[in-house]
């Protein structure tokens, strides 16, 4: 993903996944929507996999959330022990959890799909 994200003019700092989402720390160019990054990465990861692992598909939607350039090693650290936070919650809590700590309002019905 961070050679797709290079090859389309934006930067991925960090990436890292369990089995059921990923994380990505990207910047993207001023000129660059983020809904066009994503789907960017996820269309070419897409391909690159059903041509060596077969089936896969990224779910529908996406969740974003801007950082300050101060808290780039914060969310580093936090990418890289993503298998010991869901250790403790799921995905779906820690999505849930992080929308209600930076007061993003959701309609329940469609936050997960």
């Amino acid at each position: 993903m961070a050679g797709i994200a290079r090859n389309h003019g934006f930067e991925a700092i960090k990436i890292g996944g369990v089995e059921d989402h990923a994380h990505a720390l990207l910047i993207l160019p001023p000129t660059m929507p983020l809904s066009k990054a994503i789907q960017t990465i996820k269309a070419c990861s897409s391909k690159w996999l059903n041509e060596t692992i077969k089936n896969f598909a990224w779910q529908e939607g996406y969740g974003a959330f801007s950082v300050s350039a101060s808290q780039t090693e914060g969310v580093i650290r936090y990418i890289e022990n993503q298998a010991a936070h869901h250790a403790t919650r799921n995905f779906e809590q820690e999505f849930l959890e992080l929308l209600k700590k930076y007061g993003v309002k959701y309609d329940p019905a469609h936050v997960l799909g």
